[in-house]
């Protein structure tokens, strides 16, 4: 059962990484940020469109990495719209712990389902130099929501 839950979510991060979701400029965006890790390559601009209540309307990204940042990015991009700010930075936060533990420390409530889709990237806690990759996304998403003023960095 193991085996093929790990087998699902390497389909779900291939699929996500070649087909990337959301990819594209979001010409209305209202918020943007660059996001670079130097580490390895991945470099991305992230374009957030906030409604006037300061939800996140919608969000799009460009950019050039591995697939799991791509993965990452497209997953980000698809799980974020119609959250808060706050909720989408709460996401965040627990995606940065299951990425470097492989367990999220509080995903229940308004944001069980969101960060259950999240989980196919769990696996890159078994990898420490690929959590940079895919928290990268997350990095630029804070950039961005605090207006964009400086370059996101996943060192």
């Amino acid at each position: 059962m193991f085996d093929d839950l790990r087998d699902l979510y390497q389909e779900v991060i291939l699929d996500h990484g070649r087909k990337p979701r959301n990819f594209k400029r979001l010409e209305d965006a209202n918020r943007t940020a660059r996001g670079d890790n130097p580490m390895c390559g991945d470099r991305m601009e992230l374009f957030v469109r906030l409604a006037e209540d300061g939800h996140i309307e919608e969000a799009a990204f460009q950019g050039r990495g591995c697939a799991i940042s791509m993965a990452s990015a497209s997953l980000m991009t698809d799980t974020i719209k119609g959250k808060t700010q706050d909720q989408a930075r709460k996401m965040g936060e627990n995606f940065r712990a299951l990425a470097m533990t492989g367990v999220c420390p509080d995903c229940g409530g308004d944001i069980a389902e969101d960060m259950e889709r999240l989980a196919p990237l769990s696996g890159v806690h078994d990898f420490p130099s690929r959590v940079k990759c895919a928290t990268l996304a997350w990095h630029t998403l804070n950039a961005a929501l605090d207006g964009g003023a400086k370059e996101a960095s996943s060192e």
